[in-house]
Protein backbone atom coordinates (compact mmCIF):
# COMPACT_ATOMS: atom_id res chain seq x y z
CA UNK A 1 0.00 0.00 0.00
CA UNK A 2 1.74 3.20 -1.16
CA UNK A 3 -0.88 5.73 0.31
CA UNK A 4 -3.30 6.34 2.48
CA UNK A 5 -5.34 8.94 0.73
CA UNK A 6 -8.98 8.50 -0.44
CA UNK A 7 -9.71 9.58 -3.73
CA UNK A 8 -13.45 10.78 -4.07
CA UNK A 9 -15.42 10.65 -7.54
CA UNK A 10 -18.27 11.66 -9.06
CA UNK A 11 -20.86 8.17 -7.66
CA UNK A 12 -18.00 6.56 -5.23
CA UNK A 13 -14.63 6.78 -3.55
CA UNK A 14 -11.81 4.75 -4.08
CA UNK A 15 -9.84 3.10 -0.43
CA UNK A 16 -6.66 2.26 0.23
CA UNK A 17 -6.46 -1.19 1.72
CA UNK A 18 -4.82 -4.58 1.49
CA UNK A 19 -4.66 -4.49 -2.23
CA UNK A 20 -4.90 -1.57 -3.07
CA UNK A 21 -7.45 1.16 -4.11
CA UNK A 22 -11.03 -0.52 -3.50
CA UNK A 23 -13.94 1.66 -5.12
CA UNK A 24 -17.38 1.30 -3.02
CA UNK A 25 -20.36 3.28 -3.82
CA UNK A 26 -22.09 6.40 -2.02
CA UNK A 27 -25.37 4.99 -1.56
CA UNK A 28 -23.32 1.69 -0.30
CA UNK A 29 -21.44 3.83 2.18
CA UNK A 30 -24.10 5.62 3.26
CA UNK A 31 -26.45 3.12 3.99
CA UNK A 32 -23.58 1.16 5.81
CA UNK A 33 -23.21 4.20 8.37
CA UNK A 34 -23.58 2.15 11.92
CA UNK A 35 -25.77 5.28 12.85
CA UNK A 36 -28.23 3.63 10.16
CA UNK A 37 -29.08 0.75 12.38
CA UNK A 38 -31.10 1.47 15.66
CA UNK A 39 -28.75 -0.23 18.58
CA UNK A 40 -31.29 -1.31 20.34
CA UNK A 41 -33.63 -3.20 17.59
CA UNK A 42 -30.89 -3.68 15.45
CA UNK A 43 -33.01 -2.56 12.03
CA UNK A 44 -32.66 -0.30 9.87
CA UNK A 45 -33.99 3.18 10.78
CA UNK A 46 -32.43 5.34 8.40
CA UNK A 47 -34.21 5.69 4.84
CA UNK A 48 -31.95 6.61 2.05
CA UNK A 49 -34.19 7.95 -0.40
CA UNK A 50 -35.56 10.69 1.76
CA UNK A 51 -31.73 12.06 0.39
CA UNK A 52 -33.38 13.74 -3.43
CA UNK A 53 -30.19 14.56 -4.47
CA UNK A 54 -28.64 11.12 -3.02
CA UNK A 55 -25.47 11.46 -1.13
CA UNK A 56 -22.18 12.16 -2.10
CA UNK A 57 -18.86 12.88 0.17
CA UNK A 58 -17.51 16.29 0.71
CA UNK A 59 -14.26 15.43 1.95
CA UNK A 60 -13.04 11.58 3.42
CA UNK A 61 -10.27 10.58 4.98
CA UNK A 62 -8.80 7.60 7.26
CA UNK A 63 -8.60 8.14 11.07
CA UNK A 64 -7.53 5.34 13.47
CA UNK A 65 -8.03 2.55 11.34
CA UNK A 66 -11.68 4.27 10.00
CA UNK A 67 -12.91 5.71 7.03
CA UNK A 68 -14.53 8.87 7.76
CA UNK A 69 -16.72 10.89 5.75
CA UNK A 70 -17.96 14.03 5.73
CA UNK A 71 -21.33 14.37 3.24
CA UNK A 72 -22.02 17.38 1.52
CA UNK A 73 -26.21 17.60 1.58
CA UNK A 74 -25.94 16.71 5.50
CA UNK A 75 -24.77 17.80 8.52
CA UNK A 76 -23.44 14.33 9.15
CA UNK A 77 -20.15 12.07 9.66
CA UNK A 78 -19.60 8.29 8.90
CA UNK A 79 -17.05 6.60 10.44
CA UNK A 80 -16.47 3.05 9.34
CA UNK A 81 -14.15 0.37 10.26
CA UNK A 82 -11.66 -0.48 7.92
CA UNK A 83 -11.86 -4.08 8.78
CA UNK A 84 -15.12 -3.70 7.87
CA UNK A 85 -14.83 -2.29 4.47
CA UNK A 86 -11.53 -4.77 3.70
CA UNK A 87 -13.99 -7.85 4.98
CA UNK A 88 -16.43 -6.86 2.43
CA UNK A 89 -13.54 -6.33 -0.54
CA UNK A 90 -12.52 -9.83 0.15
CA UNK A 91 -15.96 -11.60 0.07
CA UNK A 92 -18.32 -9.90 -1.66
CA UNK A 93 -20.59 -9.81 1.17
CA UNK A 94 -20.96 -9.44 4.59
CA UNK A 95 -19.20 -11.95 6.34
CA UNK A 96 -21.51 -14.91 8.16
CA UNK A 97 -20.08 -17.48 9.88
CA UNK A 98 -22.81 -19.76 8.30
CA UNK A 99 -21.35 -19.54 4.78
CA UNK A 100 -18.94 -22.43 5.34
CA UNK A 101 -18.23 -24.68 2.15
CA UNK A 102 -19.89 -28.10 1.99
CA UNK A 103 -18.20 -31.28 2.76
CA UNK A 104 -19.50 -33.62 -0.50
CA UNK A 105 -19.55 -37.07 0.66
CA UNK A 106 -20.11 -40.88 -1.29
CA UNK A 107 -20.96 -44.22 -0.60
CA UNK A 108 -18.70 -44.59 2.75
CA UNK A 109 -19.83 -41.20 4.30
CA UNK A 110 -22.43 -43.23 6.47
CA UNK A 111 -19.44 -43.40 9.21
CA UNK A 112 -18.31 -40.45 9.17
CA UNK A 113 -21.69 -38.75 9.95
CA UNK A 114 -21.38 -36.31 12.78
CA UNK A 115 -22.76 -37.84 16.05
CA UNK A 116 -23.73 -36.18 19.23
CA UNK A 117 -26.31 -37.28 22.15
CA UNK A 118 -29.48 -35.43 22.54
CA UNK A 119 -28.38 -34.55 26.16
CA UNK A 120 -25.49 -32.75 24.55
CA UNK A 121 -27.77 -31.13 22.13
CA UNK A 122 -30.27 -30.03 24.70
CA UNK A 123 -28.08 -28.63 26.99
CA UNK A 124 -25.17 -27.46 25.71
CA UNK A 125 -23.86 -25.10 23.46
CA UNK A 126 -21.68 -27.33 21.76
CA UNK A 127 -23.63 -30.30 21.01
CA UNK A 128 -26.40 -27.45 19.41
CA UNK A 129 -23.49 -25.93 17.10
CA UNK A 130 -22.22 -29.42 16.33
CA UNK A 131 -25.26 -30.35 14.72
CA UNK A 132 -25.81 -27.27 13.55
CA UNK A 133 -22.44 -27.49 11.91
CA UNK A 134 -23.00 -30.63 10.91
CA UNK A 135 -26.12 -30.24 8.91
CA UNK A 136 -24.54 -27.04 6.54
CA UNK A 137 -21.08 -28.30 5.97
CA UNK A 138 -22.56 -32.43 5.07
CA UNK A 139 -26.25 -31.91 5.22
CA UNK A 140 -26.83 -35.17 7.80
CA UNK A 141 -26.12 -35.72 11.12
CA UNK A 142 -27.24 -38.78 13.69
CA UNK A 143 -28.47 -38.11 17.45
CA UNK A 144 -27.69 -40.67 19.21
CA UNK A 145 -29.52 -41.98 22.59
CA UNK A 146 -32.87 -40.44 22.10
CA UNK A 147 -35.42 -40.58 24.58
CA UNK A 148 -38.28 -42.98 23.24
CA UNK A 149 -41.36 -40.39 23.91
CA UNK A 150 -43.66 -38.11 21.36
CA UNK A 151 -41.97 -34.84 23.21
CA UNK A 152 -38.52 -36.31 22.93
CA UNK A 153 -38.21 -35.01 18.74
CA UNK A 154 -40.67 -32.00 19.38
CA UNK A 155 -37.91 -30.82 21.89
CA UNK A 156 -35.05 -32.00 19.79
CA UNK A 157 -36.35 -29.99 16.64
CA UNK A 158 -36.96 -26.78 19.07
CA UNK A 159 -33.27 -27.18 19.85
CA UNK A 160 -33.09 -25.29 16.34
CA UNK A 161 -35.67 -23.65 15.46
CA UNK A 162 -39.71 -23.89 15.43
CA UNK A 163 -41.59 -27.02 14.19
CA UNK A 164 -42.56 -26.23 10.65
CA UNK A 165 -46.02 -27.97 9.95
CA UNK A 166 -46.76 -30.25 6.68
CA UNK A 167 -49.99 -31.58 5.20
CA UNK A 168 -49.81 -34.08 7.75
CA UNK A 169 -49.40 -31.73 10.58
CA UNK A 170 -46.59 -31.19 13.25
CA UNK A 171 -46.03 -34.51 13.48
CA UNK A 172 -45.99 -37.17 10.88
CA UNK A 173 -45.97 -41.36 11.43
CA UNK A 174 -43.73 -43.78 9.30
CA UNK A 175 -45.17 -47.08 10.30
CA UNK A 176 -47.79 -49.29 8.29
CA UNK A 177 -51.37 -47.87 7.59
CA UNK A 178 -54.01 -49.66 6.28
CA UNK A 179 -54.80 -47.15 4.43
CA UNK A 180 -51.66 -45.26 3.29
CA UNK A 181 -52.05 -41.96 2.41
CA UNK A 182 -48.06 -41.67 1.06
CA UNK A 183 -46.06 -44.78 -0.38
CA UNK A 184 -43.81 -44.52 3.18
CA UNK A 185 -46.31 -45.61 5.02
CA UNK A 186 -46.55 -49.29 3.09
CA UNK A 187 -43.58 -52.22 3.50
CA UNK A 188 -42.61 -51.36 -0.02
CA UNK A 189 -39.35 -50.01 -0.72
CA UNK A 190 -38.83 -45.87 -1.24
CA UNK A 191 -37.81 -44.72 -4.11
CA UNK A 192 -34.81 -41.66 -3.70
CA UNK A 193 -36.38 -38.71 -3.16
CA UNK A 194 -37.10 -35.33 -1.58
CA UNK A 195 -39.72 -34.58 0.72
CA UNK A 196 -42.75 -32.39 -0.29
CA UNK A 197 -41.88 -30.88 -3.19
CA UNK A 198 -45.55 -30.24 -4.38
CA UNK A 199 -45.15 -27.72 -1.48
CA UNK A 200 -44.37 -23.83 -2.13
CA UNK A 201 -41.45 -23.64 -0.17
CA UNK A 202 -40.47 -27.62 0.78
CA UNK A 203 -39.35 -27.61 4.43
CA UNK A 204 -35.99 -27.57 4.86
CA UNK A 205 -34.41 -29.68 7.51
CA UNK A 206 -36.07 -33.04 8.24
CA UNK A 207 -35.94 -35.60 11.47
CA UNK A 208 -37.21 -38.57 11.37
CA UNK A 209 -36.97 -40.63 14.89
CA UNK A 210 -36.35 -43.90 14.93
CA UNK A 211 -38.67 -45.38 18.08
CA UNK A 212 -38.95 -49.30 17.02
CA UNK A 213 -37.01 -51.37 14.58
CA UNK A 214 -37.26 -55.22 14.41
CA UNK A 215 -38.35 -55.54 11.38
CA UNK A 216 -36.16 -58.20 8.24
CA UNK A 217 -35.10 -55.47 5.83
CA UNK A 218 -36.02 -51.73 5.19
CA UNK A 219 -32.43 -50.26 5.24
CA UNK A 220 -32.47 -46.47 4.93
CA UNK A 221 -30.92 -45.03 1.92
CA UNK A 222 -29.11 -41.90 1.53
CA UNK A 223 -26.62 -39.59 -0.93
CA UNK A 224 -25.30 -36.22 -1.02
CA UNK A 225 -27.80 -34.73 -3.80
CA UNK A 226 -24.77 -31.80 -4.40
CA UNK A 227 -22.30 -34.46 -5.09
CA UNK A 228 -24.60 -36.63 -7.52
CA UNK A 229 -24.59 -32.62 -8.61
CA UNK A 230 -21.16 -31.80 -8.81
CA UNK A 231 -20.95 -35.30 -10.67
CA UNK A 232 -23.22 -34.19 -13.35
CA UNK A 233 -21.80 -30.98 -13.94
CA UNK A 234 -18.41 -32.85 -14.79
CA UNK A 235 -19.34 -35.35 -16.51
CA UNK A 236 -22.35 -34.13 -18.83
CA UNK A 237 -22.68 -30.10 -18.56
CA UNK A 238 -25.31 -30.32 -20.79
CA UNK A 239 -27.50 -32.09 -18.69
CA UNK A 240 -26.73 -30.12 -15.69
CA UNK A 241 -27.17 -27.07 -16.90
CA UNK A 242 -30.51 -28.34 -18.34
CA UNK A 243 -31.67 -29.19 -14.82
CA UNK A 244 -30.47 -26.32 -13.97
CA UNK A 245 -32.38 -23.67 -15.55
CA UNK A 246 -35.70 -25.27 -16.07
CA UNK A 247 -38.89 -25.98 -13.24
CA UNK A 248 -40.80 -28.60 -13.46
CA UNK A 249 -44.34 -29.75 -11.81
CA UNK A 250 -44.72 -31.69 -8.57
CA UNK A 251 -47.98 -32.14 -6.15
CA UNK A 252 -49.02 -33.61 -3.24
CA UNK A 253 -52.54 -34.25 -3.11
CA UNK A 254 -55.14 -36.87 -1.49
CA UNK A 255 -58.51 -36.12 -0.37
CA UNK A 256 -58.13 -33.30 2.08
CA UNK A 257 -55.41 -31.50 0.26
CA UNK A 258 -53.95 -30.76 -3.11
CA UNK A 259 -50.47 -28.98 -3.45
CA UNK A 260 -48.85 -27.98 -6.61
CA UNK A 261 -45.20 -26.02 -6.96
CA UNK A 262 -42.96 -25.87 -9.76
CA UNK A 263 -39.40 -26.93 -8.66
CA UNK A 264 -35.77 -26.68 -10.15
CA UNK A 265 -34.20 -30.36 -10.11
CA UNK A 266 -30.86 -28.62 -9.54
CA UNK A 267 -30.39 -25.22 -7.84
CA UNK A 268 -27.71 -22.96 -8.14
CA UNK A 269 -26.91 -20.03 -5.56
CA UNK A 270 -25.53 -16.16 -6.66
CA UNK A 271 -22.68 -18.14 -6.86
CA UNK A 272 -23.16 -20.70 -9.28
CA UNK A 273 -22.50 -23.13 -6.64
CA UNK A 274 -25.61 -26.31 -6.16
CA UNK A 275 -27.53 -24.91 -3.51
CA UNK A 276 -30.07 -27.81 -3.66
CA UNK A 277 -31.84 -30.48 -5.62
CA UNK A 278 -35.35 -31.73 -5.51
CA UNK A 279 -36.08 -35.46 -6.93
CA UNK A 280 -39.62 -37.02 -6.43
CA UNK A 281 -40.48 -39.24 -8.74
CA UNK A 282 -43.97 -40.42 -7.30
CA UNK A 283 -44.80 -36.55 -6.91
CA UNK A 284 -43.53 -35.60 -10.12
CA UNK A 285 -46.64 -34.09 -12.17
CA UNK A 286 -46.90 -34.28 -16.28
CA UNK A 287 -44.05 -32.10 -17.46
CA UNK A 288 -44.83 -28.97 -18.67
CA UNK A 289 -41.91 -27.90 -20.34
CA UNK A 290 -42.23 -27.33 -24.80
CA UNK A 291 -42.17 -30.87 -25.98
CA UNK A 292 -39.15 -29.84 -28.61
CA UNK A 293 -37.25 -28.90 -25.00
CA UNK A 294 -38.19 -32.34 -23.37
CA UNK A 295 -36.39 -34.33 -26.00
CA UNK A 296 -33.19 -33.60 -24.05
CA UNK A 297 -34.50 -32.50 -20.70
CA UNK A 298 -35.65 -36.19 -20.23
CA UNK A 299 -32.73 -37.69 -21.01
CA UNK A 300 -30.72 -35.64 -18.49
CA UNK A 301 -33.37 -35.78 -15.79
CA UNK A 302 -33.09 -40.03 -15.96
CA UNK A 303 -29.50 -39.80 -16.17
CA UNK A 304 -29.38 -37.70 -12.59
CA UNK A 305 -32.10 -40.47 -11.74
CA UNK A 306 -29.89 -43.18 -12.72
CA UNK A 307 -26.79 -41.64 -10.87
CA UNK A 308 -28.59 -41.49 -8.05
CA UNK A 309 -29.02 -45.79 -8.08
CA UNK A 310 -25.27 -45.78 -8.35
CA UNK A 311 -23.03 -47.55 -5.99
CA UNK A 312 -20.31 -44.41 -5.33
CA UNK A 313 -22.81 -42.30 -4.18
CA UNK A 314 -25.33 -44.55 -2.34
CA UNK A 315 -25.05 -45.07 1.84
CA UNK A 316 -27.35 -48.08 2.82
CA UNK A 317 -27.60 -48.52 6.53
CA UNK A 318 -30.20 -49.61 9.53
CA UNK A 319 -31.64 -46.86 11.73
CA UNK A 320 -31.93 -48.12 14.81
CA UNK A 321 -34.21 -47.29 17.80
CA UNK A 322 -32.90 -44.65 19.84
CA UNK A 323 -31.30 -43.02 16.55
CA UNK A 324 -32.54 -39.58 14.62
CA UNK A 325 -31.23 -38.72 11.20
CA UNK A 326 -31.37 -34.67 10.90
CA UNK A 327 -30.75 -33.60 7.29
CA UNK A 328 -31.46 -31.20 4.62
CA UNK A 329 -34.63 -31.55 2.83
CA UNK A 330 -32.86 -29.34 -0.25
CA UNK A 331 -29.34 -31.41 -0.44
CA UNK A 332 -29.56 -34.55 0.76
CA UNK A 333 -32.30 -37.54 -0.94
CA UNK A 334 -33.26 -40.51 0.83
CA UNK A 335 -35.28 -43.68 0.35
CA UNK A 336 -36.03 -47.53 1.51
CA UNK A 337 -35.73 -50.98 0.87
CA UNK A 338 -38.84 -52.99 1.09
CA UNK A 339 -39.21 -54.83 4.62
CA UNK A 340 -41.14 -57.39 5.94
CA UNK A 341 -44.32 -56.46 7.29
CA UNK A 342 -44.90 -59.64 9.29
CA UNK A 343 -41.23 -59.95 10.82
CA UNK A 344 -41.61 -57.46 13.27
CA UNK A 345 -42.09 -53.41 14.02
CA UNK A 346 -40.92 -50.34 12.00
CA UNK A 347 -41.62 -47.34 13.71
CA UNK A 348 -40.37 -43.60 12.67
CA UNK A 349 -41.81 -39.98 13.81
CA UNK A 350 -40.68 -37.16 11.41
CA UNK A 351 -40.80 -33.47 11.39
CA UNK A 352 -39.31 -30.41 9.84
CA UNK A 353 -38.20 -26.78 10.69
CA UNK A 354 -36.91 -24.64 8.51
CA UNK A 355 -33.39 -24.01 7.49
CA UNK A 356 -33.10 -20.71 7.81
CA UNK A 357 -33.71 -20.85 11.37
CA UNK A 358 -31.23 -23.99 11.52
CA UNK A 359 -28.63 -21.40 10.20
CA UNK A 360 -30.09 -18.64 12.64
CA UNK A 361 -29.18 -20.76 15.64
CA UNK A 362 -25.73 -21.43 14.20
CA UNK A 363 -24.51 -17.70 14.00
CA UNK A 364 -26.40 -17.24 17.45
CA UNK A 365 -23.97 -20.02 18.80
CA UNK A 366 -21.03 -18.72 17.28
CA UNK A 367 -21.69 -15.17 18.47
CA UNK A 368 -21.12 -17.06 21.74
CA UNK A 369 -18.10 -18.85 20.99
CA UNK A 370 -19.40 -22.49 20.35
CA UNK A 371 -18.76 -23.28 16.41
CA UNK A 372 -19.54 -26.89 16.68
CA UNK A 373 -15.58 -27.33 15.17
CA UNK A 374 -14.66 -30.75 15.55
CA UNK A 375 -11.10 -31.49 15.76
CA UNK A 376 -8.69 -33.07 12.96
CA UNK A 377 -11.76 -32.56 9.95
CA UNK A 378 -10.32 -32.79 6.13
CA UNK A 379 -10.80 -29.63 3.91
CA UNK A 380 -14.28 -29.39 2.54
CA UNK A 381 -15.09 -29.63 -1.43
CA UNK A 382 -17.10 -27.36 -2.34
CA UNK A 383 -20.07 -28.07 -4.65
Amino acid sequence: MTTRSVRLSEKGLFVPLADGETYFNYHWLRDACPSAIDPQTRERVFDISSLEAGPRAQAARIDDGHLVIDWQSEDHETRLPLSQLQAFADNGRKPDPADLPRKLWYSDGYDDFRRVTQSDVLTTDDGRATLARALIEDGVALVTEMENSDESLTRLVNSLGPITPSAEGDHFEVRLEIAPTNLAFTAGPLEMHTDLPGEEMAPGVQFLHCRENTVEGGRSLFLDGAAVAAALREEDPEAFNLLASHDIPFFYRHDGWDYRAHQRVIELDARGNVAGVTVSQHLQDDIDLPQDLLDDYYPALCKFIRMMQEDRFLCRFRLNAGECIVFDNHRIVHGREAFSADSGARHLRGCYTDRGATWSTYRTLVARGATGLPEDRPAAKVA
